[in-house]
């Protein structure tokens, strides 16, 4: 025990023993010394008691004093001593911490080359492990060496992407305070996929380019021959097609030409003599002639034809005997083939010659207007001439028109309608 402390010990003793009978040392005698007494005044007794509580007083206050000079010391020397061990165990531990961390994380090291050997700069690596927080990336030097610090031990996923080459993967496992070197890594070229889809063109754009090269077609190099096609299956034409082919030949400069040529040849003749001579008669006559071409090409190879579905184009045969040529031709005057590709009357020919010539009686002479027998013979006569142009067609014309086929093409076109079937030894291919 401290020396200190004994010594509050005593004085603590000594004012217990004091004070159990209520008195102090000397207060016996002084009570006895009282009662022999008995002549003592009450001031004196008084005066006595009063001396006795100040001593107590004093012992207390010398005991507490003690008391307290012995404890303080003794606290005081104990907190310091206790606070400095704590302290230095809570850094121990923090640097132990600290430690054992630097110990635990590893390194790893590689090489990215491509299929030559040539380092592969600006390559990208990713470290992926277990725990997502301890993920990091990585970019290749110019020798192609990468690096990646404070890996954390365990299991580890490498994936290496750069531009311009496939995506590589490495797995590994990275020990504790390892510094890893994972082998060199090649990175090979990225395949190019080009996928080239062949949409085959519609019917309507392979008609259109047939009809540009048919529009280039002329005979001895100045006729239009636009409504011959030299494809027997040839893509059909739509609406607007046929009505752009009609106002081809229409407006052709050469149309114009030889529809003066006809307006000559009948004043020359005084044919519808109705529109007299001279200028205005010749102008009359160029006008009916080129209101019949008009009429007839319109009606009869534009609106007609998109109603009926039908094909105003004479398909060119060119194989075959010389007889099958002929009556195919022939045929063709009668004979049309549909925008389904089978072979059908010539719906739009004749009704069109039927309406060019029932309007033509408009705008002729009264005299020369027959009614509807002249009109009749005037569609007959206009069949026959379409037989003989397309005989001309079949055997002569093709040989000296521009921009036609070289060789002859095969007719690949069957008949297959019941009016076909009857022209049928007239579109067969013959012996």
């Amino acid at each position: 025990m401290h020396p200190r402390s004994k010594g509050a010990l005593l004085l603590l003793l000594l004012w217990d023993s004091c004070c159990q009978d209520g008195n102090i040392p000397g207060g016996r005698r002084q009570k006895t010394a009282v009662n022999l007494r008995k002549d003592k005044t009450a001031k004196e007794f008084r005066t006595g008691t009063t001396r006795t509580w100040i001593f107590r007083g004093a012992i207390g206050a010398l005991a507490g004093l003690s008391v307290v000079l012995c404890g303080i010391p003794a606290l005081a020397g104990q907190n310091p001593d206790a606070a400095g061990t704590g302290a230095q165990q809570t850094n121990q531990q923090l640097s132990d911490q600290q430690q054992s961390e630097q110990k635990t994380t590893g390194r790893i090291n590689g090489t990215i080359v491509d299929q030559t050997g040539v380092a592969v700069v600006g390559a990208k690596i990713r470290l992926t492990g277990e725990d997502p927080s301890q993920n990091q990336e990585a970019l290749t030097g110019d020798d192609g060496l990468f690096a990646l610090a404070n890996a954390v031990p365990g299991p580890f996923h490498l994936t290496i992407t750069a531009a311009g080459f496939a995506t590589q993967e490495f797995s590994g496992n990275l020990s504790s305070s390892e510094s890893l070197t994972v082998p060199q890594i090649v990175l090979t070229v990225a395949s190019v996929t080009t996928e080239v889809r062949v949409v085959p063109p519609s019917q309507v754009e392979i008609a259109r380019e047939q009809i540009k090269e048919e529009e280039k077609q002329r005979t001895l190099g100045i006729i239009p021959n636009f409504y011959v096609t030299y494809i027997p299956d040839a893509a059909p034409l739509v609406p607007k097609q046929k009505f752009e082919l009609a106002w081809k030949s229409m407006v052709d400069p050469v149309t114009f030409g030889l529809t003066g040529a006809i307006a000559g040849l009948q004043q020359a003749q005084n044919d519808f003599g109705g529109y007299g001579q001279g200028a205005a008669g010749y102008g009359r006559r160029y006008g009916a002639a080129y209101g019949d071409m008009v009429t007839s090409t319109l009606i009869g190879s534009a609106i007609l034809p998109s109603l009926l579905k039908q094909d105003p184009r004479y398909f060119y045969k060119g194989t075959g005997s010389k007889r099958s040529r002929l009556l195919y031709a022939i045929a063709n005057s009668v004979i049309c083939k549909g925008d389904n590709g089978h072979w059908q009357a010539n719906y739009s020919a004749i009704l069109g010659g039927l309406a060019a010539g029932g309007i033509s009686n408009l705008y002729y002479p009264a005299k020369d207007r027959e009614g509807a027998e002249l009109t009749f013979q005037n569609t007959l006569i206009g069949i026959g001439a379409t037989a003989a142009a397309n005989v001309l067609q079949e055997f002569v014309i093709r040989r000296f028109t521009s921009n036609a086929p070289k060789s002859d093409p095969g007719s690949s076109a069957k008949p297959s309608s019941p009016i076909a079937k009857v022209f049928r030894p007239f579109v067969r291919e013959g012996d």
